[in-house]
């Protein structure tokens, strides 16, 4: 049986807490001339934004340095939560770098050529069922909807 759909809020707070406890997305890009490429990369949610890292040599860090736009996903099939943004080139805080490597596992600040990426969300989808699907949008243009 399909539970109801939540309301907007507990949505939104749910999708906060998988941000903090979920390790790994999947992370999508194209090159410039529309080839994909899906990856999954290890993220922090710091700030309305999300921080990635991984090496220049990997065909994510090359697409986004061409094309800035993204798509991540996080969760599973039926409790998914899908990021559209912009990335670039950044520069962590102490506080982001202790963190991210904190969450992940692994710390690429030591790492030579391995930068890291903030991706600004310009929409945020998340949903459990179809019942879920008709208020899925959380986030367009930038702007938190509730």
């Amino acid at each position: 049986m399909t539970a109801p759909p939540r309301p907007l809020p507990e949505r939104k707070q749910d999708m906060l807490r998988r941000f903090a406890e979920d390790v790994d997305a999947w992370v999508s890009t194209a090159s410039l001339d529309g080839t994909p490429y899906l990856m999954p990369l290890s993220f922090l949610w710091t700030a309305d934004t999300l921080l990635l890292s991984t090496t220049v040599t990997n065909p994510t860090a090359r697409n986004l340095q061409a094309n800035p736009q993204v798509q991540l996903t996080i969760g599973e099939f039926r409790d998914v939560i899908h990021i559209t943004g912009t990335a670039a080139i950044t520069e962590v805080t102490d506080v982001e770098g202790e963190s991210f490597a904190t969450k992940a596992g692994f710390d690429p600040r030591p790492l030579a050529n391995y930068p890291f990426f903030r991706v600004i969300p310009t929409k945020i989808q998340a949903w459990r069922e179809a019942n879920e699907l008709k208020d899925r949008v959380l986030m367009n243009d930038g702007v938190w909807l509730i």
